[in-house]
């Protein structure tokens, strides 16, 4: 009958690099089944503790706690960056960005205007500023035409209800922001003309 102390006492192995891999190997592969083999334990005359993976007589059933599972984390991908020239970082940084805000500053929603004579002084707020490339373009009643610039004039503005808006549109034509419509009113004053009675009446 042989009986065994457990867990088992470590031992140094004075051999060359591969063979102590394999030994290494082999106390792993021992080790785990021991883990899933059942342990019995007795105490001797003497009050010492044993342990063994047969059955003796006197031993109490011990249960062994399984290691706990390791969770390892996939590796976390990384995308390399292209290597770029002189300038183009700038670019690419304009392109992402894009625009915040776009509202038409000047004439303000609802706001009556008078006697302009036919011409619209225009003020946008863009943030941010208009990009290389880009192009600004208004509607005008419905109209649209492109501008040069956040301010600017239109012509042939007369009296009566109007609706202007603006967007911005990319090197290709693509939409990137557009302001809400905003109606305002120009009014002209009238001078009325009395005939004078040359009677006095």
């Amino acid at each position: 009958m042989s009986s065994r102390r457990w867990p088992p006492s470590n031992e140094r192995c004075y051999a060359s690099p591969m063979l102590q891999r394999v030994c290494i190997g082999f106390a792993l592969v021992l080790t785990a089944s021991f883990a899933l083999a059942q342990a019995y334990r007795w105490v001797d005359e003497n009050g010492v503790v044993h342990y063994s993976d047969r059955p003796q007589p006197g031993a109490e059933e011990v249960e062994l706690e399984s290691a706990p599972a390791v969770s390892i984390p996939p590796p976390r991908r990384t995308t390399a960056s292209r290597p770029t020239g002189p300038g183009e970082d700038d670019q690419d940084t304009d392109v992402a960005v894009g625009y915040d805000t776009l509202e038409i500053a000047s004439p303000s929603a609802e706001e009556t205007l008078w006697n302009i004579g036919g011409v619209l002084n225009v003020s946008l707020d863009l943030q941010p500023a208009l990009k290389q490339g880009h192009q600004l373009r208004v509607y005008f009643d419905g109209n649209p035409q492109p501008v040069n610039s956040t301010q600017f004039q239109l012509q042939e503005v007369y009296r009566g209800v109007h609706n202007l808006q603006a967007e911005v549109l990319d090197e290709n034509g693509q939409l990137l922001i557009r302001s809400q419509p905003s109606r305002f009113y120009v009014q002209q004053t009238t001078i009325v003309n009395r005939r004078v009675n040359p009677r006095g009446g």
